[in-house]
């Protein structure tokens, strides 16, 4: 009897020796370094389960156990992450299970995307058309049908799209964007507006949007911003009109070429501010945040025209006598 409970024990131990064994060597496969060299794109197609994904990656020799993967459903499913769609960068040296993880990690592989300050929503929509791998839902659509696709059906698109850079991985769409930038101008007006000057021409927050999108497009040099719209503040104050050239390019439309003629500048347009009284009707272009704040507290002074000197600056005049002076000067010698 003694023998035979000796026999059990070393039966016993020696199973469990070799069953640690066959665990500890599963383990070690998991942890083998995966078949790369070098930085290597993988995608994990959009529903692609765990099982599907383990047999694609022994196809394309990444990984050289396939049987150490499937077991893991078995003995760790625990440790099985939901895998996520999208695209995802292989680094030389990772073990198996860094790649699993890595493939239910939020660390897809992003792409930039950079919609510059004074841009408009036609060019902005180009570029979203253009974009590597991010996909098309909006492409032959009218901007009407695109506003009722982001919820904000009969608004006017112009102006309602942050400029900024963004971010988007494999299996997003142009709407993902373009709800991410209608999102966050909304926020920046909102913030902004509250901020806003006591003493406003404006009343509203889509004519500080308005507004904005002038200043955006007359200049680049930030000190100038808040002179500009306090030059525009009064002129509204006194009923002059902007005159404002852009406004002009913006109702030319696609008929810009590059130039504005003496006709082009009388020429009646809902946008023409040497024609109409005010402002336009809708922005003329996509402001950053800086010129959103120049919109809602313009700079006090008495200067009431300017004109651009070639390099990016404008001088300012306060009598007509002046800016016709400063005409002949930037403009017309040149």
């Amino acid at each position: 009897m003694l023998r035979l409970v000796k026999f059990l024990v070393v039966l016993i131990i020696v199973a469990a020796v070799s069953v640690f064994a066959a665990y500890r060597y599963w383990e070690s496969r998991l942890e083998v370094p995966i078949a790369v060299e070098e930085e290597t794109l993988y995608e994990v197609p959009r529903g692609a389960g765990y099982n599907r994904v383990v047999t694609d990656l022994t196809a394309r020799g990444v990984i050289g156990d396939e049987w150490a993967f499937r077991l893991l459903t078995r003995l760790e499913p625990e440790a099985i992450p939901q895998l996520r769609a999208g695209e995802y960068m292989l680094e030389p040296g990772m073990s198996g299970r860094e790649l699993i993880e890595l493939l239910g990690s939020d660390r897809v592989v992003t792409y930039p995307l950079t919609i510059p300050e004074g841009w408009t929503f036609r060019q902005m929509r180009a570029r979203l058309d253009a974009a590597p791998k991010l996909e098309n839902l909006t492409q032959g659509l009218s901007d009407e049908e695109v506003m009722a696709l982001l919820e904000r059906e009969g608004r006017h698109p112009e102006g309602w799209f942050f400029p900024d850079t963004y971010r988007y991985h494999k299996g997003m769409s142009d709407l993902d964007i373009l709800r991410q930038a209608l999102a966050r101008m909304e926020q920046v007006l909102d913030e902004v507006w509250e901020a806003r000057s006591d003493d406003l021409t404006i009343e509203t927050p889509y004519e500080a949007l308005i507004m904005a999108s002038l200043i955006e497009r007359e200049t680049g040099a930030p000190e100038e911003r808040r002179e500009i719209a306090g030059v525009f503040k009064r002129r509204m104050e006194r009923g002059m009109r902007l005159q404002t050239d852009p406004t002009v390019i913006y109702g030319m439309g696609e008929r810009y070429a590059g130039r504005i003629t003496r006709a082009d500048l009388q020429e009646a347009t809902p946008y023409n501010t040497y024609v109409i009284a005010g402002m336009p009707p809708t922005p003329i272009a996509m402001p950053g945040r800086a010129s959103l704040e120049a919109a809602v507290d313009p700079l006090p002074g008495d200067t009431l025209y300017f004109v651009s000197r070639g390099d990016g600056t404008h001088h300012f005049s306060r009598t007509l006598r002046e800016h016709n002076n400063a005409v002949n000067r930037y403009i017309r010698n040149r």
